[in-house]
C-alpha cells in the first residue's frame, strides 16, 4: 500500500527523458520526505546472459567522497602481524581465536580482511561466510599483508559491486546531506570501475543497459550514461 507522503512524491518518473546525474540529483533530494539522512542510491541492469557464459561482476570501487557510513573490520592474522593489525584501528583482531568464533557464527563485522597465510585456515568456514559475502578474496583486497591499507580503505569508503544471477545491482553513492559534488565524484568511480571491468570482458552490445537513481524511500528516475558502457 503507497503511503501518503509517497504519493505526494513526483509522479511517473518512468515516463520522463533520461537526464545526466548532475540535472537529477536535486529532484532526488527533494523527494527525501522522511526524517533520517536517507541513502542515494544507484540501480544497474546488465547485460550478463550472453550466449556463451554470464557475466559475473565483482569488484570494488574506493568512493572518493566516503560513504557516510562507519563499517566495522575484522582482521584475522598471524601472531607476527597483531601489532601492525592493531595500529591499523581494525574492530576485531585476532588468529586461531577469531577464526573459531567466526565458526561459531559469531559475525559481529561488515569486512573481514586476512593474510594470505591464515587464509587457508579460513577457506574452511566457506559455508559461513560465503552466503554473507564475507569471504576474503584477493581480487577485491581483502587477502593481502599490507593490513594498513586494507583497513583504512574499508572504513574512509570502500563498497563492493556484484551482479545477482538477473543482472542487477545495487549500489549507495551517498546520503542526501553529502552535497552534489561527493556524489557525483562517487558516481563517476563507479562508472569508471565498470568500465574497466568492461574492458575486460567478453561483452556483445553495451554491458550496462538500464540505470535508475532514488533515494531510500523516494522514487526513481533514469540516468542517461556519459560513456558507452
Amino acid at each position: 500500500m503507497t503511503s501518503k507522503r509517497h504519493k505526494k512524491l513526483t509522479e511517473y518518473t518512468k515516463d520522463l527523458k533520461p537526464e545526466n546525474i548532475d540535472k537529477i540529483l536535486s529532484s532526488i533530494k527533494s523527494n527525501c520526505t522522511t526524517k533520517f539522512d536517507e541513502s542515494i542510491d544507484l540501480s544497474f541492469r546488465i547485460n550478463n546472459k550472453q550466449k556463451k557464459s554470464e557475466v559475473n561482476l565483482r569488484t570494488v570501487v574506493n568512493m572518493p567522497g566516503g560513504t557516510g557510513k562507519d563499517v566495522k573490520v575484522a582482521v584475522v592474522c598471524e601472531e607476527a602481524k597483531l601489532n601492525e593489525a592493531k595500529d591499523s584501528k581494525a574492530d576485531l583482531i585476532g588468529g586461531d581465536e577469531l577464526i573459531e568464533k567466526i565458526k561459531n557464527s559469531e559475525i559481529n563485522f561488515e569486512k573481514l580482511i586476512c593474510t594470505p597465510s591464515m587464509m587457508i585456515k579460513l577457506s574452511k568456514l566457506g559455508k559461513v561466510l560465503g552466503p554473507k559475502g564475507l569471504m576474503p578474496n584477493p581480487k577485491l583486497g581483502t587477502v593481502t599483508n599490507e593490513i594498513q591499507k586494507a583497513v583504512t580503505e574499508a572504513k574512509a569508503g570502500q563498497v563492493e559491486i556484484r551482479n545477482d544471477k538477473d543482472g542487477n545491482i545495487g549500489v549507495s553513492i551517498g546520503k542526501k546531506s553529502f552535497d552534489d559534488e561527493k556524489l557525483i565524484n562517487n558516481y563517476k568511480a563507479i562508472i569508471d570501475a565498470l568500465e574497466k571491468e568492461k574492458s575486460n570482458l567478453t561483452i556483445k552490445g553495451d554491458l550496462v543497459k538500464q540505470l535508475y537513481i532514488t533515494s531510500s524511500m523516494g522514487v526513481s528516475y533514469k540516468i542517461k550514461l556519459d560513456k558507452n558502457l
